[in-house]
């Protein structure tokens, strides 16, 4: 379907609608390694000393800021998500999708300069 010359999957929208989900997606993969990390913390302190240790690595510090920006992205997905349910449709929502990607790189770029 055809809408003003661009297809559908081309809206920057969808493409919002996707990174939310991925973003989502990627943080539900992470939760299980995250919890048992903080599992670590009770039942081996050792094991998680050395895991800690491994948290310096730079490509450490690169997940982290990926992680970051899809946390970020899942927020402002999620407040998007409620913008559209909640506030009448305009056409400057466009641009406040990719402020929004903008806003969550910035954050994790930010993380990740201080990390270093």
């Amino acid at each position: 379907m055809r809408a003003t010359g661009v297809t559908a999957r081309a809206h920057p929208l969808w493409l919002a609608y996707i990174l939310h989900r991925l973003s989502g997606l990627g943080l539900a993969l992470f939760l299980p390694l995250h919890f048992w990390v903080l599992a670590l913390a009770m039942t081996d302190p050792a094991r998680l000393d050395g895991f800690l240790r491994l948290t310096e690595a730079s490509a450490i510090k690169l997940a982290e800021f990926g992680l970051v920006f899809l946390l970020a992205v899942h927020m402002f997905g999620g407040l998007r998500l409620m913008a559209l349910e909640w506030l009448p449709w305009t056409a400057s929502q466009k641009t406040l999708a990719a402020s929004a990607a903008a806003v969550s790189f910035l954050i994790a770029t930010l993380f990740l300069l201080k990390a270093v």
